[in-house]
């Protein structure tokens, strides 16, 4: 019986290991989170660029705090050019549309527009489509052709006096101001990449993924003696794109598998969906694949000769356990035969006998002659049966008897092994060997060619679609 501290022992540490179980749960489940905000962070990172005209329109203080990061700053053109729109903006509000100051101003902007035609500075920042916009937008205001001669035009105080200054006000705030804004300059590397710093941000997530699968596979790696650091480490091979500075979008498939097997997220449905087609047809060619290398590699053998001769040696092939393992199956089935079917067969055995000396004593001149003296007429009836009912009581009993009996054992043996040779010998003559060589290739070539036509006729997504209804029925029963 177990002492009393066993006891208290058993009961302190059950409820410890409970305690540390979900503990690690929990972890599991915060280093999981943590994934998920660390990918939302890199996909914003990786659209913030084509979608940051959006951010300044509906949150310029993000924009303001996030364009340092990726070595944004204000295009020193367009810039200048919306500069000159506020400050004309003012001193049409103070000094009025005829004044020498807005005069000046109004000429700074059409010299400013050739240049912003004849320089594009939206080229650098790789907003091709802005820049056409932005011409396309005052060619139809203004109804000229020509950009630059429609940036003349407009910026004219009697061009202003005729549309009024109201709708030339409401062009620049709606039409010109957005897309002039959306321009900026992006400061390069010396390897000529574009600045972006959001490693500043994302080392603190790949440290701490880091620490994380370091201890992780430290505590696999203790539990189980079999397991080193080193191959604990290589079945996490998936959690590597954590701690990669560079396809970070690839943190996906970690996530995948930590959500899925912390229970965050069910995402086997939608990972078996998006795999659907790849896993179907996948699956078929490498069925193909293993079919036809398991035929090939089988006729290989069977024309070798190996097939039909197992004795022969073979520097190549490997025997594992017992040599005699042959022996061994052919002694077991023996004596599967000799006591359990032969007893089981011995009626039927009965009715062959009696048939055959039925036929041999009819047939025969002896049995003729017997018929002409009185009483022999009943003689085959009750003498053939008689006679079948002991030869197949002999032959169970004789064959059960000798397989039990140590010289009747010998005897078996000895039979067995010389039909075995005979055997052997007969099927290892040239004749026999090519013809059964020959047959048996044939017959797993006849396999092989319509085993890969009715594949062909077989759609692999329906083969896919009875596995997943067979792993949801595996999956509803385990739930009971």
């Amino acid at each position: 019986m177990e002492s009393v501290e066993e006891v208290q022992s058993q009961v302190i540490e059950r409820p410890t290991g409970l305690r540390l179980e979900r503990w690690g749960r929990r972890w599991s489940q915060a280093a999981t989170i943590a994934i998920a905000v660390n990918l939302c962070l890199v996909f914003f990172n990786l659209t913030y660029v084509p979608l940051r005209h959006v951010y300044q329109v509906y949150l310029p203080g993000l924009v303001k705090l996030y364009d340092p990061l990726k070595g944004i700053e204000p295009h020193p053109v367009t810039q200048d050019y919306l500069q000159d729109i506020s400050t004309l903006r003012t001193t049409l509000e103070s000094e009025g549309l005829n004044d020498p100051a807005t005069q000046t101003l109004l000429a700074d902007l059409r010299q400013q527009s050739t240049t912003l035609i004849d320089e594009n500075p939206y080229l650098a920042s790789g907003q091709i489509t802005t820049f056409a916009r932005l011409k396309r937008r005052i060619q139809d205001f203004t109804d000229i052709n020509s950009a630059d001669r429609a940036f003349q035009q407009f910026w004219q105080a009697d061009y202003w006096q005729d549309i009024g200054w109201p709708t030339a006000e409401q062009f620049i705030d709606m039409q010109l101001v957005p897309l002039l804004q959306r321009n900026y300059f992006r400061q390069t590397l010396p390897t000529g990449q574009f600045v972006d710093e959001f490693w500043r941000i994302d080392v603190i997530f790949v440290i701490f993924f880091a620490v994380e699968l370091l201890i992780r596979t430290l505590i696999i790696s203790r539990r189980d003696p079999d397991i080193s650091w080193g191959v604990a480490l290589a079945r996490r091979w998936y959690e590597l794109p954590l701690l990669l500075p560079f396809w970070r979008w690839l943190r996906l498939l970690p996530l995948a598998v930590r959500c899925h097997r912390t229970h965050l997220l069910n995402v086997e449905n939608l990972i078996g969906q998006v795999t659907h087609e790849p896993a179907a047809y996948l699956a078929d060619r490498v069925s193909k694949f293993a079919m036809v290398r398991l035929i090939n590699q089988t006729q290989t053998t069977v024309r070798s000769g190996a097939l039909l001769n197992p004795r022969q040696p073979d520097a190549a092939y490997t025997r594992i356990g017992d040599p005699a393992k042959l022996d061994q199956i052919t002694d077991r089935l023996v004596q599967v035969i000799v006591l359990r079917v032969m007893p089981t067969v011995k009626p039927d055995l009965e009715q062959l006998l009696r048939h055959s000396l039925r036929q041999a004593l009819l047939g025969g001149d002896v049995y003729t002659g017997l018929r002409q003296l009185p009483g022999f007429d009943s003689l085959p009836g009750d003498a053939v049966d008689g006679v079948a009912d002991y030869l197949a009581q002999a032959s169970v009993d004789v064959l059960a008897h000798s397989y039990t009996d140590d010289e009747g054992r010998v005897l078996l043996d000895q039979l067995s092994r010389e039909f075995r040779q005979a055997l052997g010998q007969e099927l290892q003559t040239h004749a026999n060997s090519e013809e059964l060589q020959a047959l048996l290739s044939d017959l797993l070539e006849e396999l092989k060619v319509n085993y890969i036509q009715r594949s062909e006729q077989d759609d692999p997504r329906t083969t896919l679609r009875e596995v997943d209804v067979l792993d949801q029925q595996t999956q509803s029963h385990q739930s009971r």
